[in-house]
C-alpha cells in the first residue's frame, strides 16, 4: 500500500482503541479541538495523564507511515532496495521495539509542543495499532513482506490487492471523516476499518475465483504440474492477470473473474475504465505464451548471466522472472553480452514500460564468462543504468 493510506488507517484504528470522552454533551468540544486534561483516556487507561483524543490519532498516524522510513535504503542502490524494503520495519518480532520507540518521541514531542505531562505508555497502544495495521495493509498485497526479519527474509504476502486501491483509501478517508462528526463515537471508525476489510475479502474472493480460472485452463491443456500465480491488477477487485507456468513458458491471459461481457472503452473514457477494459472475460481471454528464458533461438549463455553470482538479489526477489521478449531480451556487442529480465508481477496493460528491470551483462562475445565477473544494471526508459 502507499505510505498516505497507511497514514489513513493508522489514525483510524487509534481512533477505534480509544474510549469516548467522560465530558457531558453540553461540555464536550468538537474533535479533535483538545478537551479538559483527563476527559479523554485509552479505553484500557483512564486518569490525569491520558492522552487527549488528537494525540491519539497522530500517534497512530505517525506509527501508521513510519514502517515506510525504510525508503532511505534507496539511497545506497538498487539491490539494498529491494533486500531491505518492507524488511526491519515490518517485522512483526520487531513491532515491540518499534513501538515503544514511536511512543516514547511522540510523548517528547507532544510535552515540548504543548506542556502536558504524561509518559509514553500511554501512547504504546496507538503506536504498536498503527505498526500493525500497516504491516496487515503491506502483506495483502503481492510484493511481499519480511514478517520474521532479522531471522528471515521470507517474503509473505496474501497477494489479493494491487498496491494501490482508491477504494481501499477511500474506505479509510471516509471512516475518518465521519469520526469527525460524532467524536465522541467509535462506530464510525469501526465502519470505516469493518468496509475496508470487507473491500480486502471481496478482492480475496476475487482472487480464488482467478486461480480456479488458471487451474482450468492447465486441466484444458493437459499440464500435468504447473506453477499457477494470479497478480492483483487496478480499477477492480476482479481484475487478474493469471500465469500458468509449465516449467519453460507462462501462459498469460488477462482476466475479469465477475465479467461475462467485454468493457469498451474509448480515447476519452474515464482512467479507471480505461484500466479495466483489457481485462476480458474467462471465456473470451487472450492467452500468451511468455518463454521464461526465451525462444528455441535463446543462446546458452542467458541461463549463465541468470545464475550470476551478483543477480541472486533478483533471482530471490522476483516471483515470475522472464526475460524481455525480442531484441530487448539479449544484446551482444563491444565486447559483451547482456540479457535483460523483468518480473510480470509488474506488467499490465496500459502501463508501459514496468519497474524492476534488471540486466546482467558477461564479458566477452563466445564461450560462458564466470559469474563474478558479470556487470548488473537497471533498465530506466531504455536506458541501462548502473546499480
Amino acid at each position: 500500500m502507499d505510505t498516505l493510506t497507511h497514514a489513513l488507517s493508522g489514525a483510524l484504528v487509534a481512533r477505534l482503541i480509544a474510549a469516548r470522552s467522560t465530558l457531558p454533551p453540553a461540555a464536550a468540544t468538537a474533535w479533535p479541538t483538545p478537551a479538559a486534561p483527563g476527559s479523554f483516556s485509552a479505553a484500557w487507561q483512564g486518569g490525569p495523564h491520558a492522552p487527549l483524543p488528537w494525540q491519539g490519532v497522530v500517534v497512530g498516524l505517525v506509527a501508521g507511515a513510519f514502517p515506510d522510513i525504510d525508503v532511505v535504503a534507496q539511497w545506497f542502490g538498487d539491490v539494498a532496495y529491494l533486500t531491505h524494503h518492507r524488511g526491519i520495519t515490518h517485522s512483526v518480532l520487531m513491532l515491540p521495539l518499534w513501538a515503544a520507540l514511536i511512543a516514547w518521541l511522540m510523548a517528547w514531542a507532544f510535552q515540548r509542543t504543548r506542556g502536558r505531562p504524561g509518559g509514553w505508555k500511554s501512547l504504546y497502544a496507538f503506536a504498536a495499532a498503527g505498526l500493525a495495521v500497516h504491516i496487515a495493509g503491506d502483506w495483502i498485497t503481492q510484493f511481499g513482506t519480511m514478517l520474521l526479519q532479522p531471522f528471515s527474509d521470507r517474503r509473505f504476502g496474501l497477494g489479493s490487492m494491487f498496491i494501490i486501491d482508491l477504494t481501499f483509501s477511500g474506505l479509510l478517508l471516509a471512516g475518518l471523516l465521519l469520526a469527525a462528526v460524532f467524536p465522541r463515537r467509535r462506530w464510525p471508525a469501526a465502519l470505516g476499518l469493518g468496509a475496508a476489510a470487507a473491500w480486502v475479502g471481496l478482492a480475496t474472493a476475487g482472487q480464488f475465483q482467478a486461480l480456479d480460472v488458471g487451474e482450468r485452463y492447465a486441466r484444458a491443456q493437459g499440464m500435468a504440474r504447473p506453477a499457477i500465480t494470479v497478480m492483483p491488477r487496478p480499477a477492480s477487485p476482479f481484475n487478474w492477470t493469471v500465469s500458468v507456468f509449465d516449467g519453460q513458458n507462462y501462459h498469460v491471459a488477462h482476466v475479469n473473474t465477475q465479467r461475462e461481457e467485454p468493457l469498451l472503452a474509448e480515447a476519452d473514457s474515464h482512467f479507471i475504465r480505461r484500466f479495466s477494459a483489457p481485462y476480458l472475460p474467462e471465456a473470451m481471454a487472450t492467452w500468451e505464451q511468455v518463454p521464461r528464458f526465451g525462444g528455441p533461438g535463446t543462446p546458452a549463455w542467458v541461463q549463465d548471466a541468470w545464475n550470476a553470482p551478483r543477480f541472486a538479489f533478483f533471482r530471490w526477489f522476483a516471483q515470475t522472472p522472464a526475460l524481455l521478449p525480442g531484441a530487448a531480451g539479449v544484446q551482444s556487442g563491444a565486447g559483451e553480452r547482456c540479457a535483460w529480465f523483468r518480473d510480470l508481477r509488474f506488467d499490465f496493460p496500459g502501463r508501459g514500460e514496468g519497474p524492476f528491470r534488471y540486466g546482467v551483462c558477461l564479458p566477452g562475445a563466445a564461450g560462458a564468462a564466470e559469474g563474478a565477473a558479470a556487470r548488473i544494471f537497471r533498465l530506466e526508459g531504455g536506458v541501462r543504468q548502473p546499480i
